[in-house]
């Protein structure tokens, strides 16, 4: 059945009782997101004609993992809006301005699961509440689980990578600039990206 249990279509009955795999039942448990071997990143549209890349070097987390009950497993993230770094220091201060995410007055982008399910194979999604600048609408990550592992220092790993699109509009990012040629100078699309490696908590 895999981390993710699969979504309960009908509210009337509990989710179907699976044989639980051994394997997944040991991954059980609480991970901290190690910000060191993680990333959140982001790409947007520029000029109409080129990609912008982007992330965020602050961020920690949570992941709770039920092997035996995979539909109860949970994510939580908080980004440190402050940190975000595309390479170009004055494009990140805009960035960082009321013109954009506005990060004095709002310091954190948060992420909070709401459900999770198992699309087939390795390949996940997980549902929940994506809050920036105090607005907050749902967003859906598609994830694929990337395995465990038992790191040269006795931690136990796993790690996920996934994606997902959002509009910045709808979370009050509405900064934009005419071009002459047509076109806005950034696109209301964004793709955010995901690199997880999450590290069980000592029983």
């Amino acid at each position: 059945m895999g981390i993710f249990g699969r979504k309960n279509t009908d509210s009337t009955t509990a989710v179907a009782t699976l044989p639980v795999d051994p394997a997944l039942a040991a991954l059980t448990g609480e991970y901290a997101i190690d910000p060191a071997h993680s990333s959140i990143g982001f790409t947007v549209r520029h000029a109409m004609v080129t990609n912008v890349r982007g992330g965020f070097a602050e961020h920690e987390g949570t992941l709770k993992l039920d092997g035996e009950n995979p539909h109860a497993s949970t994510a939580s993230i908080d980004v440190t809006i402050a940190s975000i770094d595309t390479g170009i220091a004055d494009r990140d201060g805009h960035l960082r301005s009321g013109d954009f995410f506005d990060a004095e007055q709002f310091p954190l982008m948060t992420f909070r699961s709401t459900e999770a399910e198992q699309l087939g194979g390795d390949k996940y999604r997980i549902t929940g509440d994506l809050t920036i600048k105090d607005v907050t609408k749902p967003l859906s990550i598609d994830l694929e689980f990337n395995g465990s592992a038992t790191d040269p220092f006795g931690n136990e790993r796993v790690g996920f990578e996934g994606s997902a699109e959002i509009l910045r509009s709808d979370w009050g990012l509405t900064w934009n600039a005419a071009l002459e040629t047509g076109g806005v100078m950034v696109s209301d699309k964004v793709k955010l990206t995901f690199d997880i490696s999450a590290i069980k908590a000592a029983a």
